[in-house]
């Protein structure tokens, strides 16, 4: 049989995301990884991105080293009963799913070495923040899924307690700051220019404004108060915004996804 030294159980958007990631940064090459997903269109999709994929869950977990789950909450405890007479010792386990505990985990599993992690879609082009929270782990195995996860994108490893919090912010809000970016872009096809350029115009400018604060660490407001001159254009359209109810629109939001992860988390198993 072959061997694989990874296998990700849920070839889904995460899932593939991931996948696509540990190609990108060379970390391994698509013979190395094995994609499991129990829908045929899925799987064809996957062998055409060149990817080996499966729908035996359990062979991918007999065949590879580390183990990856990433499917819905709500599929947790089934692929659980499915796999975990064949994961022993020598796995290491990664999970993405959301409101799943390390006690949930080990309560299946036994004490088996576990990470919890939280990326976003970003991982595809090796941009994303992935937060992470260990249980049962060495130093050095730790700084080794670390090390994995730092060649796309950034890293930090938080209590798990905020992985709740981790999961509003820096998955979620993927979608929050895309749907910020439709509509500066469609605002600018209201001024005047077409949907391509105003997109590039936008995506571009998004891009340079989360680097000036990822690179100098300044507060968000001080950057801002570079470009908001007394009577200016941009404290006007930045005033206005704010009359409109920007930022509290986005902040209910987060408490409004966050609200809905710890009711997930509160249901009885």
């Amino acid at each position: 049989m072959t061997k694989y030294k990874i296998a990700i159980l849920g070839g889904g958007n995460i899932g593939t995301a991931l996948a696509v990631g540990l190609v990108k940064s060379k970390q391994f090459s698509t013979s190395e990884i094995l994609l499991t997903d129990k829908r045929a269109s899925r799987l064809q999709y996957l062998k055409e991105q060149g990817f080996n994929a499966t729908q035996d869950n359990r062979l991918a977990i007999s065949e590879s080293e580390i183990v990856v789950l990433s499917v819905k909450p709500q599929q947790f405890e089934s692929i659980a009963e499915e796999i975990k007479e064949a994961l022993d010792k020598r796995h290491y386990l990664i999970s993405t799913i959301t409101g799943v505990s390390h006690k949930e985990i080990e309560a299946m599993f036994g004490q088996v070495p576990n990470v919890r992690i939280m990326p976003n879609i970003a991982l595809e082009i090796c941009e994303s923040m992935t937060c992470m929270s260990f249980s049962n782990t060495t130093p050095d195995r730790a700084k080794d899924i670390t090390d994995l996860f730092d060649k796309m994108g950034r890293t930090l490893i938080i209590p798990e307690e905020l992985m709740g919090a981790a999961t509003v912010i820096g998955a979620c809000g993927i979608a929050f700051s895309l749907r910020f970016m439709r509509a500066m872009s469609q605002g600018g096809i209201e001024i005047g220019f077409n949907a391509e350029l105003s997109q590039l115009i936008t995506a571009q400018t998004i891009k340079g404004a989360a680097r000036l604060i990822l690179e100098t660490s300044n507060h968000p407001e001080m950057e801002i108060d570079k470009v908001t001159t007394p009577q200016g254009i941009t404290i006007s359209g930045l005033n206005e915004m704010e009359h409109q109810g920007l930022s509290s629109a986005v902040i209910k939001g987060l408490l409004t996804s966050y609200e809905k992860i710890e009711n997930m988390a509160s249901k009885p198993a």
